[in-house]
């Protein structure tokens, strides 16, 4: 066996430690997933008990150490469906904010202008026309008399209310 072919059989220090830092990193975002989310993850009992910890804690000298410590415990686990499961969550997280942001551009573009409306209704032709119209003139009041949003609130919930109907999610779809 020459020095090449011993080379070749171990990997460099550099990929070892971007390795243990890449499952430290895992293990940090563990700490921070809700108890529910956290038992739906398949961990080892002593990395879960890692984790427990780490939430405990509240010196960062110690909370770095316990992260360094869940790190290495995670070198021994397979971390591809940790990581998989981690990331449809923050891709949920995401659609879920842009599905939000794109209902309130609508609640603000039928605030301040009449098209919007029409552009809306055709698009969901269910709507009760009658009650949106109302709720956007009482939330144009009061936004000029400074009072607080309740009907901008109640425009809001009445957007979303109709755009997660099923058939106007397919709608969107298609």
């Amino acid at each position: 066996m020459t020095t090449e072919d011993f080379e070749d059989s171990q990997p460099s220090k550099t990929k070892l430690k971007a390795e243990a830092d890449a499952a430290q990193e895992v293990g940090r975002k563990l700490v921070e997933l809700p108890k529910d989310k956290l038992n739906k993850l398949p961990l080892e009992e002593s990395l879960r008990d890692a984790i427990a910890e780490a939430k405990r804690l509240t010196a960062n000298g110690a909370i770095r150490r316990q992260l360094q410590y869940i790190g290495r415990l995670m070198r021994d686990t397979d971390l591809a469906p940790i990581v998989e499961q981690l990331q449809k969550w923050e891709g949920k997280h995401q659609e879920e904010n842009a599905r939000f942001h794109h209902m309130e551009r609508w609640r603000t573009r039928m605030l301040e202008d009449a098209k919007a409306l029409e552009e809306f209704v055709q698009m969901y032709p269910q709507v009760e026309v009658q009650r949106l119209r109302t709720l956007i003139r009482n939330a144009q009041k009061e936004h000029l008399a400074n009072k607080p949003p309740k009907s901008s609130r109640e425009l809001f919930k009445m957007i979303r209310e109709i755009m997660e109907k099923p058939e106007a999610v397919s709608r969107l779809q298609q």
